[in-house]
């Protein structure tokens, strides 16, 4: 009896285990503030396509807005969307609150695709989510580092990371669109 219910005990942690291991290397496990405040949580996200960008309003690049608008009217409905994360972490290229990003966003690009609270990026005070999307400890592709605003990572059905992309990169490239339409 006391060996039964040892089997059970382990078979049990070892499901738990299993389970919080295929967890944990996924975006899915991630809930985060949204540029308004509200909860956004990546588990509703499940079955969907994503692409995570980290965004600056006086950039070079900030002119991929329009692409990454374009290309999130073009497919939201054939399960993919783009997160815009708003960084200052590069020259300073993000200088505003979050009512000032997401008035420029709306105002110049009329960004409907989800935009987070303002983070950081790189750097020790990195947003979890930014450690997870650069560590392959933590999701089990590759390490790497975001090299400047718009650098992308592209997440697969299950919530992996697949592709990450370089900010100069433009958002409607076609390895991207290829990327998204891959299965469809």
């Amino acid at each position: 009896m006391l060996r039964l219910l040892l089997t059970s005990i382990l078979l049990t942690m070892s499901l738990t285990l299993s389970a919080q291991t295929s967890v944990d290397n996924s975006i899915h496990q991630f809930k985060v503030a949204d540029i308004y405040g509200n909860i956004f949580d990546f588990s509703k996200l499940k079955g969907k396509k994503i692409m995570i960008v980290n965004t600056a309003s006086k950039c070079g690049l900030t002119y991929q807005y329009e692409a990454l608008q374009e290309l999130y009217s073009q497919y939201k409905d054939f399960n993919f969307m783009i997160v815009g994360f708003p960084s200052n972490d590069f020259l300073w290229q993000e200088p505003g609150n979050n009512e000032d990003i997401i008035e420029f966003c709306e105002e110049n690009y009329g960004v409907t695709f989800p935009m987070m609270s303002k983070i950081t990026v790189k750097g020790s005070k990195k947003h979890p989510i930014y450690q997870f999307l650069t560590q392959k400890s933590k999701n089990k592709f590759k390490d790497s580092r975001v090299t400047w605003n718009f650098q992308k990572y592209l997440i697969n059905t299950d919530g992996k990371i697949e592709k990450i992309i370089s900010p100069r990169t433009r958002p409607d490239s076609q390895e991207i669109v290829s990327w998204i339409t891959d299965g469809q």
